[in-house]
């Protein structure tokens, strides 16, 4: 045990850092909560399942990786490569996704209430059925992507740019629009009750008033 106790202070000391997870190897169902994997290449790896809980993934390379039910709650993956990935039903409930390429990544009903996706590529996404509620996507880049019947409750989109995106049956009630783009945006049967939508492109800003008033 002493001699355990020299050897991790002298890689402190050294200033390399040790994974936070001792032996976890990333893998279907693997228990990887709190790991250090920083920078790691994961990419096409069979990760579904995987427990990922508060773990470090910044810079990590997780292009193609199979992440279905993966629990990525509270996880760090800013700058990550997500390119492709498969996220669906994957629990990101309060992960950090800031600057992270997420171009054409697969999220159908993936969880991410309160998840951060500051300045993240969100291109050709398909994010429909998403829960999304207290998300921050500010200056997020989405366009294209499918957020067909997405929870977006309270969720701040600030500047970020949703042209053609589909939108259809969404839910964006107390949202934040401001200065977002949804030009060429289908918007078709979304609800846009109490949401926020100060220099907005495109947003309906007659959404609450009726189509067809009836004639006195």
């Amino acid at each position: 045990m002493y001699k355990s106790l020299l050897i991790t202070s002298a890689l402190l000391f050294t200033g390399i850092s040790l994974p936070a997870q001792a032996g976890c190897e990333p893998g279907e169902s693997a228990q990887c909560a709190g790991a250090d994997l920083s920078g790691q290449v994961l990419s096409g790896r069979q990760l579904d399942n995987i427990n990922l809980q508060g773990a470090n993934l910044r810079h990590a390379d997780l292009r193609h990786a199979d992440l279905r039910g993966a629990n990525l709650q509270g996880a760090d993956l800013s700058h990550a490569l997500l390119t492709r990935a498969n996220l669906e039903k994957a629990n990101l409930k309060g992960a950090t996704l800031d600057h992270a390429n997420m171009v054409a990544v697969s999220g159908w009903a993936m969880h991410a209430q309160g998840a951060q996706f500051h300045a993240t590529r969100l291109d050709g996404a398909d994010l429909s059925f998403a829960r999304l509620s207290n998300a921050r996507f500010n200056e997020a880049v989405l366009y294209g992507a499918n957020l067909e019947m997405v929870w977006a409750t309270k969720t701040r989109f600030v500047g970020s740019n949703l042209r053609d995106a589909n939108l259809q049956e969404a839910k964006f009630n107390y949202a934040n629009l401001q200065e977002a783009d949804l030009r060429g945006a289908s918007i078709r049967f979304a609800t846009f009750q109490g949401t926020h939508m100060q220099d907005c492109q495109a947003c309906p800003l007659d959404w609450d008033q009726p189509k067809h008033p009836i004639k006195p």
